[in-house]
C-alpha cells in the first residue's frame, strides 16, 4: 500500500488550493478541485495546488484543523500577507 493510500485509509484527505483573484491575499484549501463550496464573494477562484494526504501543509498550518473546517464548511479560507515595502 502505498502512502498515500496508508494515509486516505486512515482518514486523511487530499486537499486542494485555491486563490482568489479579487483578493490578492486571500487563499484557501477546499475538498474539490472546483472549489464548489468556496465563497462566491471572492469569486474567481483559481486552482494552485494540491496537498496529498500524506503531505504536510504550507506555512506550518494544521492539517487536523482545515480538515475539520472543509468537513463542516466545506473549505478553509487563509491570507498571504505580503511583506511591507523596504525604505
Amino acid at each position: 500500500m502505498s502512502k498515500e493510500d496508508e494515509a486516505a485509509a486512515s482518514g486523511g484527505m487530499r486537499i486542494f488550493v485555491f486563490k482568489s483573484e479579487t483578493n490578492q491575499e486571500l487563499h484557501a484549501f477546499a475538498g474539490d478541485l472546483a472549489g464548489f463550496k468556496l465563497p462566491p464573494q471572492f469569486k474567481p477562484w483559481r486552482a494552485t495546488g494540491a496537498i496529498a494526504p500524506d503531505r504536510k501543509f504550507p506555512y506550518n498550518l494544521s492539517r487536523e484543523a482545515i480538515e475539520a473546517a472543509i468537513r463542516e464548511h466545506g473549505y478553509q479560507l487563509w491570507r498571504v500577507r505580503r511583506s511591507a515595502p523596504e525604505k
